[in-house]
This record gives C-alpha cells, sequence and structure tokens, in this order.
C-alpha cells in the first residue's frame, strides 16, 4: 500500500521575461532550498493549474500574471541518507506575462528578482532551471 506522503505532488511555476530578464526566486523551502528557480507552487485541491500558479505568483512575488502555454514538464524526486523518499513533485513550468502589481518577496520566496543571461552563471540556479532557461529559450 503507497503511503499518502509518498505520492507525487503536482507544482506549477512561472517563466516571466522582462526587458531581457527572467524572474527568479531564492527558494525558502525544499526542494532546491536556497537555490534561485522559477517562482511557483503547489496546486490546491479542486485548483486548476492556471489558477494555482496566478495565486502562488501573487503571494511569491507580488506580480500579477497572465498564463501562456506549458513550456516544461519535470519530476523531483529526492531521497534521504537511508534511500527513503524525501519529495516527489511533477512540476509543470508556463510561460507567463506579468501584467502588474509590486515585486516583493513573500511567501516562501527569500528574495526575488530580475536576473539577466550573465547574471545566472554567478547565483545558485536550481539544474532544472538553468536546463528551462538554457535549451527552451536560449537564455544564457
Amino acid at each position: 500500500m503507497i503511503e499518502k506522503e509518498n505520492l507525487p505532488q503536482v507544482a506549477v511555476g512561472a517563466v516571466i521575461f522582462y526587458q531581457d530578464r527572467v524572474l527568479l526566486v531564492k527558494r525558502s523551502n525544499h526542494p532546491a532550498k536556497g537555490m534561485w528557480a522559477v517562482p511557483g507552487g503547489k496546486i490546491r485541491a479542486g485548483e486548476t493549474m492556471q489558477h494555482a500558479l496566478v495565486r502562488e505568483i501573487k503571494e511569491e512575488t507580488g506580480l500579477d500574471i497572465t498564463v501562456g502555454n506549458i513550456v516544461y514538464v519535470f519530476d523531483v524526486i529526492t531521497r534521504d541518507e537511508k534511500d527513503k523518499l524525501s519529495f516527489h513533485y511533477v512540476i509543470i513550468d508556463f510561460l507567463c506575462e506579468m501584467k502588474g502589481g509590486k515585486l516583493q518577496a513573500g511567501d516562501d520566496a527569500r528574495e526575488v528578482r530580475w536576473v539577466s543571461a550573465a547574471e545566472l552563471n554567478t547565483l545558485p540556479v536550481n539544474e532544472k532551471t538553468l536546463t528551462l532557461l538554457k535549451e527552451k529559450f536560449n537564455f544564457y
């Protein structure tokens, strides 16, 4: 029998560009705690992916967005030192557009900022975020 806490959780992320920069947050929680990544979070029961993304981006960054198309889907599976499952997320990233709000870190984001392609190499950026930005958007 599979325990509820070991079931994969579905999360969404927003890829938002503005003036040749991409919006990244420094994560306060696992997975990728302390790393820079696209903002987003878990979908709540009964919530659409798009609604969850609008809510999460507002909570994490203070911005209002329009949700576009899916650009990247991946798993994050981590295990502890005894090989016990710690996290399993299925993450769906959407290309989004900023439509208003005031940029400020909130919720589980330690920091939030617009990052240029040149700055990507100077920050501890999550590996999946780097792959997404480089392979899908030639942003490096």
